[in-house]
């Protein structure tokens, strides 16, 4: 019986390096080719398709390279206070998006959206029972099922991301207060959380 090797030393740098190249590749042009990508790796075409069988595999592993981040995030947010840990999870999302911008915008493609629900799943778990948690104990907004209200929340996330210039100063207070106010939060209670809890509004202004 064989086993598999393991990629050899070279071959993992050389692939992280096209993973690396594509992300500064596809910065500076959504459309750069298979041949822009491997230019920009200082490797051929030919040794780039020997780790990715085409462009829509390169793209396919930056997405869940992408979303491993969102996830491992998913998993280190926790409060005892639901709509704490919406805020601390929103603004570590838009700090990480705001550095992964390409990562961002390719998983937000239409063209891609089956795989990124497939990719981000451990993380749309953590925000539905995160929602059907601040439910239970009042935090949240009860007119809407827990279902729908975590999928509103997703998706006005995937609006903030698409649309709000990351460079803007203003750019992760907005993402977390558009968020605790689709929860059900009004804008006063969401000003007297941020007051309350200055350790947030320190994270939102370093990830601006």
């Amino acid at each position: 019986m064989t086993t598999a090797r393991a990629p050899r030393s070279d071959a993992r740098a050389n692939r992280a390096g096209i993973l690396d190249a594509a992300r500064s590749a596809l910065a500076n042009d959504p459309h750069a080719s298979v041949d822009a990508i491997a230019r920009s790796a200082g490797l051929s075409r030919r040794t780039l398709y020997g780790h990715f069988d085409d462009r829509d595999a390169l793209i396919r592993e930056l997405i869940v390279a992408g979303a491993q981040r969102f996830n491992d995030i998913a998993a280190s947010v926790d409060d005892a206070d639901a709509r704490l840990t919406l805020a601390r999870l929103a603004v570590r999302l838009w700090h990480e998006a705001a550095h992964v911008q390409v990562a961002a915008a390719l998983a937000l493609d239409e063209a891609h959206v089956a795989q990124t629900a497939e990719a981000l799943a451990p993380l749309r778990r953590t925000v539905a029972q995160l929602v059907e948690r601040g439910q239970r104990d009042g935090s949240f907004r009860t007119d809407l099922a827990a279902p729908t209200l975590a999928r509103l929340i997703e998706e006005v996330s995937r609006t903030v991301v698409a649309r709000v210039d990351a460079s803007s100063p203003s750019a992760a207070d907005l993402a977390v207060r558009t968020l605790l106010s689709i929860a059900g939060l009004s804008w006063r209670e969401v000003d007297e959380l941020l007051r309350a809890h200055p350790d947030v509004r320190t994270s939102v202004k370093e990830s601006e």
